[in-house]
C-alpha cells in the first residue's frame, strides 16, 4: 500500500491490524487503551510491524456478528479457544471462574460442595436476568442452591456501569459472604477494594457436561482468513513471556493450558 504525498514521491505505508475491541470493559479494553488485551494487542502489533486501529463495539451488542461479518475489523480478542463462530489463534491465556472471599473471614470456601455454602450469601453474575447464563449459576443450581444467589446483572438495561467491580466490592464491603467470579474480573477488582480479598480457583473437577471454569482464551479471525491467524499464532509465541507478565501486573488468575490446545 502506498500513500500519495503533496511533496514528492508516494511512500509506502505499513500494513494495518484492524482490531475490534470494547471501548469500556476494564480490566480487558477500553477507548484508552488501558486494559490488559489493549497492551497485548499493542505489543503484537510492534512485533508484525503493523499499523493498530480500533473499531469500538461494545461486547453485548453481538460481538462478532457486528465486527468481523460486517468487515469493521479482522481480528477480536478475547474469544474462547476454539469458538465455532470465528478461526481462532492459539490460547495466549487459561483462567478460571474463582471463589472471591475476604480474607478475615475464616477458612476459605474451596469447593462447590462446600456445606458451608448452604448458609452463605452468594454472588454471581447473569446475563438478561438468567442466572443460568453462566458457569456459576448452572452450578449453583444444580446443587439447589438457588436461595443463596445474589444475582448481578451483567448486560442489559439494568446493568450497573461495571457489575464486576460492584460485585467484587460487595464482598469487600460485606454486603455478600462470597463471590463466583471469571478469574481475571475477580483479580482486578480485588485489587481497588479496599479489603485483603482471598481468591481461590474453582476446581476444574467440578465442571461436567457442558458446564465448565477453566477457559483458553484466543484471539479470533475470519473463519476463511488461515493466513492471518498463523502470522498472529507466531507473535503470540515470540512474545509469550511478555504476555504473561502483562497478565500478572492485572492480576489475572492463570491454569496450566489445556494440552490440546497448545499445539496445532
Amino acid at each position: 500500500m502506498v500513500a500519495a504525498s503533496d511533496n514528492g514521491p508516494s511512500i509506502p505505508q505499513a500494513p494495518e491490524l484492524r482490531v475490534c475491541a470494547d471501548p469500556d470493559d476494564l480490566p480487558f479494553s477500553n477507548a484508552a487503551a488501558q486494559g490488559f488485551e489493549n497492551e497485548i494487542v499493542e505489543m503484537i502489533a510492534r512485533d508484525l510491524g503493523v499499523v493498530l486501529s480500533y473499531a469500538w463495539m461494545p461486547e453485548q451488542n453481538d460481538l462478532l456478528h457486528n465486527t468481523l461479518d460486517t468487515g469493521r475489523c479482522d481480528v477480536v480478542l478475547g474469544v474462547s479457544s476454539g469458538d465455532s463462530q470465528v478461526l481462532t489463534t492459539r490460547p495466549y491465556y487459561r483462567s478460571t471462574y474463582v471463589f472471591v472471599q475476604r480474607a478475615d473471614r475464616g477458612t476459605p470456601v474451596r469447593s462447590l460442595s462446600d456445606p458451608r455454602l448452604e448458609r452463605l450469601r452468594i454472588g454471581i453474575q447473569e446475563i438478561g436476568g438468567d442466572y443460568n447464563s453462566l458457569p456459576p449459576g448452572v452450578a449453583l443450581a444444580r446443587r439447589g442452591l438457588e436461595q443463596q444467589i445474589s444475582a448481578f446483572t451483567l448486560y442489559g438495561e439494568d446493568a450497573p456501569v461495571s457489575s464486576s467491580h460492584d460485585l467484587i466490592q460487595a464482598v469487600a464491603d460485606g454486603r455478600i459472604d462470597l463471590a463466583i467470579a471469571w478469574g481475571p474480573l475477580a483479580g482486578y477488582f480485588a485489587r481497588v477494594s479496599g479489603k485483603l480479598l482471598e481468591i481461590t480457583p474453582v476446581p476444574t473437577s467440578e465442571g461436567s457436561g457442558a458446564t465448565q471454569f477453566a477457559y483458553d482464551i484466543a484471539m479470533g479471525v475470519r473463519r476463511d482468513d488461515s493466513a492471518l491467524r498463523y502470522t498472529l499464532d507466531d507473535a503470540l509465541s515470540r512474545r509469550h513471556t511478555e504476555i504473561a507478565a502483562i497478565l500478572a501486573r492485572y492480576g489475572v488468575p492463570i491454569v496450566p493450558p489445556d494440552p490440546k490446545l497448545v499445539s496445532r
